[in-house]
């Protein structure tokens, strides 16, 4: 029997754990636009696309990290993928892209919202690390919406070796009272 991974669901989105089933839409929609801001680069062949979704699930498996498929909740159509990666640590990460032609509607804040309360109810940690690109507003207001504080500012490197310049939230966990 095949491990069981949350799914979750909110007003409008159904986040499903990552699977092969996404890999055309992860491979067509992760394109050098949507990466500009982000670590990783588009998989240049199909096969590239299948490797992130196996090793994500080899690491769901290691209790490591959630991938999620980011799907409309009514039609389940594919908006992107979000996770909490190195959840087994006290630092985990949040991380999310959203397909182009789905910008504007606020699912990566519902998507994020919804992963973070997950995590406040089932993850022990110090703080969520959410590294974003400085010149990415869209992700900057959702980790300010998150409650993120502003640590810092630093040079990172992408993937391909380019520098970016990067800045560092800290979301803590809410109060349970």
């Amino acid at each position: 029997m095949p491990p069981k991974f949350p799914t979750i669901r909110t007003k409008r989105l159904f986040l499903v754990p990552i699977s092969l089933r996404y890999k055309h839409q992860i491979f067509k929609e992760f394109t050098p636009e949507i990466t500009t801001f982000m670590f990783p680069s588009p998989a240049r062949k199909i096969a590239e696309s299948e490797k992130f979704i196996r090793e994500s699930r080899r690491n769901m498996v290691k209790g490591k990290e959630l991938v999620f498929a980011v799907l409309n909740k009514r039609t389940k159509v594919f908006f992107g993928c979000a996770g909490l990666h190195k959840m087994n640590t006290k630092h985990p990460e949040l991380g999310i892209w959203i397909k182009k032609s789905s910008h504007g509607h606020c699912y990566g804040r519902e998507a994020m919202t919804a992963i973070k309360q997950w995590a406040d109810k089932n993850v022990r940690y110090d703080y969520i690390f959410y590294p974003v690109a400085k010149a990415n507003k869209a992700s900057r207001k959702i980790a300010e919406a998150l409650g993120g504080r502003f640590i810092r500012e630093f040079v990172g490197k992408k993937q391909n070796g380019e520098k970016m310049w990067e800045v560092e939230y800290r979301i803590f966990q809410e109060e349970i009272i």
